[in-house]
């Protein structure tokens, strides 16, 4: 599917192209909330779907602005689960946050994912002062904090885990 908006030029597409995989490297670095780890791990789902292509357990969604990537989503089914998927990855450029590109990512990733028979979609985020715009946007987008784990991730930053209960696909 790849659904688009007249008024924005924004397109989401499933199909993830060898050519996404620079666009994405970059879009992560110019968010400025990603390390050196972080980014290695995003960079391997890529490369898994890269090499997989549709039997990877990564799928990938690209949000594109008058053709150049600002954008992606990355979710897999949770393996050993009968409804639940995992959200792994929404990032999108920070030059065109706050133009509705993470929420198409969102919007668009959820109906991939009610498709698949999903209902639940788990993700989790960091609990460092950095990551509140981003626990406020999936506040705003119906999700709710089901965990938090503190010191996670460092003293003082704690894993904050979210969950969405999606209605069934037609």
């Amino acid at each position: 599917m790849t659904p688009r908006s007249a008024s924005t030029g924004l397109t989401v597409r499933r199909d993830f192209r060898p050519s996404d995989r620079e666009s994405v490297r970059e879009l992560l670095i110019s968010t400025g909330f990603f390390n050196a780890e972080e980014l290695d791990v995003a960079m391997e789902l890529v490369d898994d779907r890269l090499a997989h292509g549709g039997a990877s357990h990564y799928r990938f969604l690209v949000a594109e602005l008058d053709g150049a990537v600002v954008g992606y989503a990355c979710w897999g089914p949770i393996l050993g689960t009968a409804e639940s998927a995992d959200l792994y990855w929404i990032a999108v450029d920070r030059r065109t946050q706050g133009r509705g590109v993470g929420r198409a990512l969102l919007d668009e990733a959820e109906r991939w994912i009610a498709a698949e028979g999903r209902t639940r979609v788990y993700l989790e985020t960091a609990g460092r002062p950095q990551y509140q715009p981003t626990r406020a946007f999936y506040l705003a987008c119906g999700y709710r904090i089901v965990a938090e784990l503190e010191h996670f991730y460092a003293p003082g930053d704690a894993k904050v885990v979210f969950l969405r209960v999606l209605e069934t696909a037609p």
